[in-house]
């Protein structure tokens, strides 16, 4: 199979779901962090205690980015989806041809 000149196809379908995968993980991921004192326990066992102020600094801007990620990958998978369903559409012979 080749891709269209629009660049959609099974290789752009397949790094949409890469795209998805990987803005669920790091919202959960750092969702979890800010949430729960569970890095706060880690970086007090590690001995680096003094950074435990500025994890709002990283980990807020960190969740922003990974929801706006997820949200990026569901609009372009839906955007494939439609484009994909138009294009096997299109390439059906008419009963009246």
């Amino acid at each position: 199979m080749t891709i269209s000149k629009s660049g959609r196809g099974p290789v752009a379908a397949g790094r949409d779901k890469v795209l998805l995968r990987v803005g669920v993980a790091g919202t959960v991921l750092v969702a979890l962090c800010c949430f729960t004192p569970i890095l706060v326990i880690l970086l007090v066992s590690v001995g680096l205690a003094g950074l435990t102020g500025y994890l709002d600094v990283v980990l807020l801007p960190a969740l922003a980015g990974f929801i706006g990620l997820t949200a990026y990958a569901l609009w372009r998978k839906k955007q494939t989806d439609a484009c994909s369903r138009s294009t096997s559409r299109g390439s059906r012979s008419s009963p009246n041809e």
